[in-house]
Parts: C-alpha cells; structure tokens; sequence
C-alpha cells in the first residue's frame, strides 16, 4: 500500500483560496474522494467524489481534481464553518490518508 501525504495544517481567512493536496494517490481506487470531519470521532462527509464530483448538498466552492499521483481539493472562498479536516481516501477506508 502507498504511503499517502498531505499538509499537517492550512490556514486561511474567509473569503481565501484554500488548496489541499494528497500525493502518493492510487488510481486503482475509483470510489476515492476528500472527506471533511469537523467533530473527532464522527462520521466524515464526502465532499468529492470520484476525485472532481460533488454529492448533493456541498456548496460548489468545493472542487476536485487529479493530476498523476496527486489529488487536490479546493475551496473557493473559504467559509468560517468549513474549519474541519480534511483527508483523502476511499469509501472503505483502504486508503485513506
């Protein structure tokens, strides 16, 4: 299994462009996508899937995208209640990181 690495910490003031990276990424995990977790030890909320799709109910300020082994979220005008965590995985967890 890969290794997985992605900043420790971001900072921002509302209204930034935040950029979060995931290097070391597998292809071979279709379902993978970034997830958010605001309160430790609750379930994540996908916020991308399929590495650049939204579910239903995410503002489009979050965006995905892929580029060989490394996948980026972005949040375009960063709110005040996106303060969470963020990381990448897939929906098993097999590769999360």
């Amino acid at each position: 299994q890969a290794a997985l690495t992605q900043p420790d910490r971001e900072s921002a003031k509302v209204g930034d462009t935040v950029k979060i990276t995931c290097s070391g990424i597998d292809s071979s995990y279709p379902d993978a996508g970034w997830f958010q977790q605001k309160v430790p030890g609750t379930a994540p909320v996908t916020v991308i899937y399929w590495s650049d799709s939204r579910p239903s109910g995410i503002p489009p300020r979050f965006s995905g995208s892929t580029s060989g082994s490394t996948a980026t979220l972005t949040i375009t005008g960063v709110q005040a209640e996106d303060e969470a965590v963020y990381f990448y995985g897939s929906s098993d967890g097999s590769s999360a990181g």
